[in-house]
């Protein structure tokens, strides 16, 4: 296919929420399953290129995002998830090893109750999040329209390999 399909991708998942379990979903594997597949099929920057590449992801609740949220971005409030890339650091990239590209967390209240607003599966939103959440650790972004609309056409080709309908179809027919 690639050269991506001969690194190895892992994805260390933490749970240390409760009610993430309570979901009655297998979050881990559902979460491994959804960062591996956005790796494939973004576009990696050249300095992973053939590198074996790290991913920490925290099932998390609304107060640890909250405080993260407001030591990181100065905004205190929860939100559905924070990206942490280690490739935005001035630290060197390791030239041997494989290459920790950063954290995602996630906050289950936030999740859960933004699913329930927008009628959306508590599955389906938690997944999006974490494709959403993967690609800003390779640099993607959405504050200016144009990088906005190349992410959100991503996350809906990488959605739709997963059997999940385009998050943004509202803001589409809206428009």
């Amino acid at each position: 296919m690639n050269e991506k399909s001969s690194t190895t991708i892992d994805v260390d998942v933490s749970l240390s929420e409760p009610e993430w379990s309570a979901s009655f979903l297998d979050v881990e594997i559902l979460a491994t399953k959804a960062v591996k597949l956005t790796l494939k099929n973004a576009k990696l920057p050249n300095t992973l290129a053939n590198r074996d590449i790290e991913v920490s992801v925290v099932l998390a609740n609304d107060d640890l995002v909250q405080v993260l949220n407001r030591e990181y971005r100065n905004v205190d409030k929860p939100t559905n998830v924070l990206s942490f890339a280690s490739l935005d650091s001035d630290d060197p990239i390791p030239t041997e090893g494989p290459v920790a590209i950063g954290d995602i967390i996630l906050a289950y209240q936030t999740i859960d109750r933004e699913a329930k607003e927008q009628d959306k599966f508590f599955k389906d939103h938690f997944l999006h999040l974490v494709v959403h959440g993967t690609l800003h650790l390779l640099g993607y972004d959405h504050e200016i329209e144009d990088e906005a609309t190349n992410m959100e056409t991503l996350e809906i080709r990488i959605l739709q390999r997963m059997n999940i309908q385009n998050p943004y179809m509202d803001k589409f027919s809206m428009a």
